[in-house]
C-alpha cells in the first residue's frame, strides 16, 4: 500500500468523522467535562443516601443532569420528528406540558383540591391528558400542515394561551395530591436509587427507535422535510406526515407533564416547564439536525438534551445568577450551534486534512 493510499485513507476517516452529525453534541460533552474535572472535580462525585420514605438514592451534579435533562430529552424526541417534517418548531410545548400536567391532577383530584385518596388511577389521569395534549397537537398540526401557516406562528397560540388554559382546568386552583405512589414518575420507584425519569426516557427512546428502525415513518418524515412537492408525487401524504409528528410531539408533552407535576405533587401554572420549548429546540440544533428540516439524527437530539442540561448544571453549579443564566447559555450555545452547521463541518474537514497533509508530507532532501 502506498504512501498516498494511506493519507487518503486516512482524510476519508476524518472527514467522515467531522461530517457525522453526533460529533458536536460529543464534542461539548467533552469539553464541558474537562472543564469542570479542571475547575472542580468534585463536579463528578456522586453519593449514596437515603430520601425521606428511607429508601436509597443518589446525588450529586451528574444525577441531576439525567434526571432534569431526561425530561428535556423526551421533549427532544417530539420536537425533532416536527422540525424534520415541517421546517419549523413548535414553541407552545411549555404551555402544552402546563395544560396536561393540569388534566393529571384534575382527574386525581376530581373537584377536591386535598383529596386523601386519588379519585382515579394514575394510569387513566396519564391517557386522558395523552388525549388532549394529542389534540392541542394536532391542532397546531392542522395549522400548519392544512392551511400553510409558519410553524412558529401557528403554536404562538397555544404558547399566548395555553397557560390561562392549564389554570381554568382546575378553577386557577392549587391542588395538592398527597398519595405517595404518584411521587415515584418524577422522583425515585423505592429500591431504586436512579431517577425515575431517566427510565422513562430510555423506554421513550427504544420505542422511538424501534419505531423509526422497522417502519418507514423516519424515510417519511425526512422526504416531506427534503422536499415535499416530490414526496406528494411519490405517493406520500405530507399532510398526514405533518399532522402526525405534532401528534407524536404531543404525546411526548403528556409524558413530560406527568413527570412535571409529580415531581411536586402540584402545579405552578406560570412557573412549570417555563423555557423548555428554547432548550428542546436546542437540543436538535446542538444535535446537529438542520432546522429547516430533512434529515435528522434522534440519537444526536438526545444527547443534545443532556448537554444542555450539563451546560445548566454547570452554570448553577458555578453561582451564575439566574436572571444571567440564559445569556450565558446562549453565547455556549450559539457557538455550538455555529460549528454544528454543515457548510462550517466541511470547512473544519477541508482544514484538517490540509494540516494532517502538511503533517505527512517531509521535504524533499
Amino acid at each position: 500500500m502506498t504512501e498516498k493510499t494511506v493519507l487518503r485513507k486516512q482524510e476519508s476517516w476524518i472527514s467522515s468523522i467531522l461530517r457525522h452529525q453526533i460529533i458536536i453534541p460529543i464534542a461539548a460533552l467533552l469539553l464541558l467535562s474537562l472543564f469542570n474535572l479542571i475547575a472542580d472535580p468534585s463536579f463528578f462525585c456522586i453519593t449514596l443516601g437515603h430520601n425521606s420514605a428511607g429508601n436509597p438514592v443518589l446525588s450529586g451534579n451528574l444525577i441531576t443532569i439525567i434526571d432534569c435533562g431526561s425530561e428535556l430529552a423526551i421533549l427532544a424526541i417530539g420536537m425533532t420528528l416536527v422540525t424534520a417534517a415541517s421546517g419549523g418548531q413548535d414553541i407552545s410545548v411549555g404551555a402544552a406540558i402546563a395544560i396536561s400536567g393540569s388534566v393529571i391532577i384534575r382527574v386525581l383530584c376530581g373537584t377536591n383540591t386535598r383529596p386523601d385518596t386519588l379519585q382515579a388511577p394514575i394510569i387513566v389521569a396519564f391517557l386522558v391528558a395523552c388525549l388532549v395534549a394529542m389534540a392541542f397537537g394536532a391542532f397546531n398540526g392542522a395549522l400548519v400542515a392544512f392551511f400553510r401557516i409558519q410553524p412558529m406562528v401557528a403554536t404562538l397560540i397555544l404558547f399566548t394561551a395555553g397557560r390561562s388554559i392549564a389554570a381554568w382546568i382546575n378553577n386557577n386552583e392549587l391542588p395538592v395530591i398527597s398519595d405517595e405512589s404518584f411521587t415515584y414518575f418524577g422522583g425515585y420507584l423505592p429500591g431504586i436509587p436512579i431517577p425515575t425519569p431517566f427510565f422513562i426516557a430510555l423506554l421513550c427512546y427504544l420505542i422511538t427507535w424501534a419505531v423509526l428502525k422497522f417502519t418507514t415513518l423516519g424515510l417519511y418524515v425526512q422526504s416531506v422535510g427534503i422536499n415535499e412537492k416530490t414526496a406528494h408525487l411519490n405517493g406520500l401524504n405530507p399532510v398526514l406526515i405533518k399532522l402526525a409528528t405534532y401528534i407524536l410531539l404531543g404525546l411526548c408533552v403528556a409524558v413530560c407533564g406527568l413527570i412535571k407535576v409529580s415531581r411536586i405533587s402540584t402545579i405552578n401554572y406560570s412557573v412549570i416547564a417555563k423555557d423548555i420549548e428554547m432548550d428542546a429546540i436546542l437540543a436538535v440544533a446542538l444535535g446537529g439536525n438542520s432546522l429547516s428540516g430533512g434529515k435528522f439524527n434522534m440519537s444526536a437530539s438526545i444527547l443534545g438534551a443532556y448537554v444542555i442540561q450539563f451546560l445548566t448544571t454547570t452554570l448553577y453549579k458555578f453561582n451564575v445568577q439566574s436572571d444571567a443564566l440564559s445569556a450565558y447559555k446562549a453565547v455556549v450555545v450559539i457557538v455550538l450551534v455555529v460549528l454544528s452547521a454543515p457548510s462550517v463541518r466541511e470547512k473544519l474537514s477541508a482544514l484538517v486534512r490540509k494540516l494532517h497533509t502538511s503533517g505527512q508530507t517531509t521535504p524533499a532532501a
